[in-house]
């Protein structure tokens, strides 16, 4: 069984609902997992839009999350999921925004894709702080047993 992402609340290439973004509430969706590997210690998490600012002419890639050292043990994430309700020992990180949390869709012009990425990892990461996707990247590097990959898509009314 190889390790797969999904959410209750958008199918894989499917619209993520209103709720989930700036133009809703900014909740973060539910996400579950199954199929960790063997060996897998942590978890870490990544969410981006590569479409930014237009997907017509994308510029650069937008984080919307960042979290790591996720227990093998939780097997999902609620919806509208606060600091205080991440599992034990979870870490957050530093969105685009400059601030640690779920800052959810809003993208400024057409149809934009966010990659919510999911990362087994062979060891607990050190304590990076609020650390950017670089650094956790970077971190992880040699580390990653396996990956799973769920893109929603959300474009302003």
């Amino acid at each position: 069984m190889s390790l797969t992402l999904t959410s209750p609340a958008f199918t894989a290439g499917g619209n993520i609902p209103h709720h989930h973004t700036c133009d809703g509430d900014d909740a973060s969706p539910p996400l579950a997992w199954t199929g960790l590997p063997a060996g897998t210690r942590s978890l870490a998490l990544i969410v981006d839009d590569p479409d930014a600012p237009d997907p017509a002419k994308p510029e650069r890639v937008w984080v919307h999350w960042v979290l790591y050292n996720i227990p093998p043990e939780a097997t999902a994430l609620p919806p509208a999921v606060a600091k205080k309700d991440l599992p034990a020992g979870t870490h957050e990180g530093m969105n685009d925004w400059k601030r640690t949390g779920y800052g959810g869709p809003c993208p400024p012009i057409g149809r934009h894709r966010y990659f919510f990425k999911l990362y087994a990892l062979d060891t607990i990461l050190p304590d990076l702080g609020p650390a950017n996707k670089a650094a956790l990247e970077k971190a992880m590097q040699a580390h990653i047993v396996e990956q799973a990959e769920l893109i929603g898509t959300y474009q302003k009314k």
